[in-house]
């Protein structure tokens, strides 16, 4: 049985800290949030009174929190002066990869062993245990890290070096959200020249336009395997998440020298459905807006 510390039980961090526990490992869990604490303790979780305490005994630290910002935050006053030498420090939030990097170099020159982890699957994953992990660490480091993460995971990938893991992520998430947009727009298109959704899927899947946004993620209610769409775009990815993810995107390319215009495309149509109030809804349900339809989501 490992002693973990799990700050910041949110949509994603709530389900993998149940993972932990539920894998018999001893749990002390922190969030600002009383109800997340209370829902954590109900999952097998103790409910730590502060990071500091949460950490303290820790032979394992796993953080899942909002920004970068709040990491670096955390990290540098809570977590490094008061955890065990010994502990093995991994993040999994999503933020950016200076962030990943900067934290990083403060823990190895502390002695501590550090990794970006963030992770790609969604809520139904991390409460489900099969969320996808992309680990910037050292070489040495990674065995410890897969081990770590297995109770909440599907598979765990080395990216590389530390900040790796968040570059993979944001990658990752670009593409997807490209995708998920292009997928719309073929549904949007095949339902203005009468073509029926599920023969427009049971040909694209079969054909060239096959992707995940088509086949695993489909945004059409009733089509394909059961998804966010069929229920009524609650749950899953939420567009304010992906949105998060595409500045990401957009800011390391900024800093790269890097040429992306359909990621910025991409950001420029989540951010105006975000901002005429579908935040919450899942990012697939921005199909209702290429429709003209945004009345189906009220």
């Amino acid at each position: 049985m490992t002693r973990i510390a799990f700050i910041g039980l949110g949509n994603m961090g709530g389900g993998m800290a149940a993972n932990q526990a539920r894998a018999q490992h001893a749990v002390a869990a922190y969030d600002l949030s009383p109800e997340a604490l209370e829902r954590a303790v109900s999952a097998g979780c103790h409910a730590a009174e502060s990071v500091a305490e949460a950490v303290r005994e820790a032979e394992v630290v796993i953080t899942m929190l909002p920004a970068g910002s709040h990491v670096r935050a955390v990290y540098a006053d809570e977590i490094l002066p008061n955890a065990a030498k010994d502990a093995l420090l991994i993040d999994c939030s999503t933020i950016d990869v200076e962030s990943a990097r900067a934290v990083a170099a403060w823990a190895v020159a502390e002695g501590f062993r550090f990794a970006d982890a963030p992770v790609s699957g969604g809520t139904a994953a991390a409460d489900a245990g099969t969320l996808a992990f992309m680990v910037g660490c050292e070489a040495d480091v990674f065995a410890a890290v897969e081990a770590a993460l297995a109770p909440m995971a599907r598979v765990v990938i080395h990216a590389g070096a530390s900040g790796a893991g968040q570059a993979a992520k944001i990658c990752n998430n670009m593409l997807l959200g490209v995708s998920m947009l292009g997928v719309c727009e073929a549904f949007a298109l095949a339902e203005k020249l009468g073509l029926e959704a599920e023969r427009f899927f049971e040909i694209a899947s079969k054909s060239s336009g096959q992707c995940w946004s088509l086949t695993a993620y489909c945004p059409v209610p009733g089509v394909g395997p059961q998804t966010p769409a069929d229920r009524g775009y609650a749950g899953g990815f939420a567009t304010a998440m992906m949105l998060k993810d595409l500045k990401l995107a957009q800011d390391a390319a900024a800093k790269a020298g890097a040429t992306t215009p359909m990621g910025a495309q991409a950001e420029a149509l989540y951010a105006l459905f975000d901002g005429l109030g579908y935040a919450g809804k899942d990012f697939s349900a921005v199909i209702e807006m290429l429709r003209g339809r945004l009345s189906a989501l009220a």
